[in-house]
Order: structure tokens, then sequence, then C-alpha cells
């Protein structure tokens, strides 16, 4: 039986990745004043922060339409048995559930939808591995067990600059008032149940980044082989520096450094910087 990988544009994998591991993708939308862009595309997450920085009404977002996926299906079942797709967290899109429905639609197809319960490179991480093992010959069915056995290990904590992005645009949970205290610092946030949620208040933005990271090796200095990245909103040196500082003191990982792209950086707005992990 032969095995898709089909993911969406919010894991940011770069074009030359999917291609090296035939990795299949669908494309969110975002949506800058009348004019509307396919992630990853149309537009690069360099580009979007160009273009949206100072404007004084944030773009919208969009996933893809069950109507897209299904011909994307469709299209997959001329050459493959089954599919396995891993979207971004259900919680804040409801790209996942899209995916069920267009799954239900074809039947010439053995679709399989896993819902990462996070977004960016840590939903990577998931892609990588099942890809890696469907290019091995692996069943949909062993792939499926795999990235649950990982989900047990996925993390990522990160801090934005303005939290007025994710509250204007819906995507943080909490009571009302805990988010109107958060509007003054630097919290650290995770995914929790699906949602983006507050982790801790912290003051600084120095101070928030200093957290990210000792959560970071609180699991690192376990010594357990990791793969871990680093990710930017439009912050890469700062990204590269936190690689090469953390590099030298755990060997046992391996990093990468990715990007908020157009999408999840609409929510969670320029600078935000985020780090995530999983063990091997």
């Amino acid at each position: 039986m032969k095995t898709a990988i089909l993911t969406d544009s919010t894991a940011y994998l770069s074009k030359e990745a999917r291609e090296q591991l035939n990795i299949h993708m669908v494309p969110l939308s975002v949506t800058i004043g009348n004019e509307t862009y396919r992630e990853e595309i149309d537009l690069s997450a360099d580009d979007f922060f160009d273009m949206v920085r100072g404007a004084e009404e944030l773009p919208k977002t969009s996933q893809p339409s069950i109507g897209y996926i299904t011909e994307k299906l469709e299209e997959l079942a001329q050459d493959y048995d089954a599919v396995v797709a891993i979207h971004l967290s259900s919680g804040i899109s409801g790209t996942y559930q899209s995916t069920v429905s267009a799954g239900d639609m074809v039947e010439e197809l053995d679709v399989h939808v896993f819902d990462s319960e996070i977004s960016c490179m840590a939903q990577g991480f998931y892609v990588l591995e099942a890809a890696d093992m469907a290019n091995n010959g692996a069943t949909a069915e062993q792939i499926m067990e795999r990235l649950h056995q990982m989900k047990h290990t996925v993390q990522a904590y990160f801090m934005v600059d303005d939290l007025t992005h994710l509250q204007r645009g819906g995507r943080l949970s909490g009571t009302q008032a805990f988010v109107g205290s958060l509007l003054q610092v630097k919290p650290v946030l995770h995914f929790l149940d699906t949602k983006i949620v507050p982790f801790e208040k912290i003051r600084t933005r120095k101070k928030a980044l200093k957290r990210v990271k000792g959560l970071f090796e609180e699991e690192a200095q376990e010594g357990d082989p990791m793969r871990a990245t680093i990710i930017h909103a439009n912050r890469e040196m700062d990204a590269q520096e936190i690689v090469t500082e953390l590099q030298s003191k755990y060997p046992n990982v391996e990093f990468i450094v990715s990007y908020f792209g157009p999408v999840i950086g609409t929510h969670l707005g320029e600078g935000a910087i985020g780090i995530g992990w999983y063990k091997q």
C-alpha cells in the first residue's frame, strides 16, 4: 500500500523540503485589503510582515475550502492507496475538520486525519516523521500510531510582543479579565487542549525569552535525543543567536530554525519567538 503525506501551509516546511520528501500541501490564505494570498505560494513571510507593518486593520485568515481539499485528495487517489493528513490544531482552525469531511467524500482513498493540536514547525515535526516513514514503506496505520506516540513529548512555548493581535483575532482562550491583565506584559503562551492559552505572566521580553529557553532546557538536560525548532516572526538573527547559545550546551539536540508565516503571523504579530521540541 502506497501512502501519501499531506499537510497544510502552517507547518512552514520549505518548498525544497516538501519536494525532497514528497510531502503534499494545501495552503491557508490571508487577505490584506482586497487581495487574498495563499501563504507559501503567493506570499512569503518576509513580504507579509513588510506589507502589514503599521496597518490599522488586521489581515483576515481563511482555511482551504472542503472543495479544494476534496480535489487534492482525488488527485492523490490517482497515485496512492492511502493518505495521512496532518493539520494545525483544530482549536484554532477548521482545516482538520474540513479534511475529515473531504475524506468521507473520496471513497477511492483511505484517508487518515491527524490533529497535531499545535502549529508551525512543531506541527512540521509530525509531518517530517510521517514522510520519513512513508518513504520507507510504512503503512498509514503505522504512521498514525507513531504520530500519537510523538504527541506525548511534542511541546512548544512562545512569547509575543503584542497580545492584541491574538485577542482581536479570537485565537487566545481565557477569561476576558485575565486576557486584559496580560496586554501590558510579555506572557509565555502554549497550546493546551488544542487552544492557545497563557502559560505564565512575565513583565519583560528578555525575561519571557529566558523562561521559554528554560522550559526547553528542563527537557534537554535529561540527555535524550531530541529535535527542536526556534520559530520567529521576522526575527531571524534573534533565532540564530538562540540556536548558537543552546547548540553548544545540548549536543543531544538537533536544531532547526523556522518561522511564523503569514497566517500564524497575523495572530501573533511581528517579533514573536517560540521554541518547540520533541524527544526522538
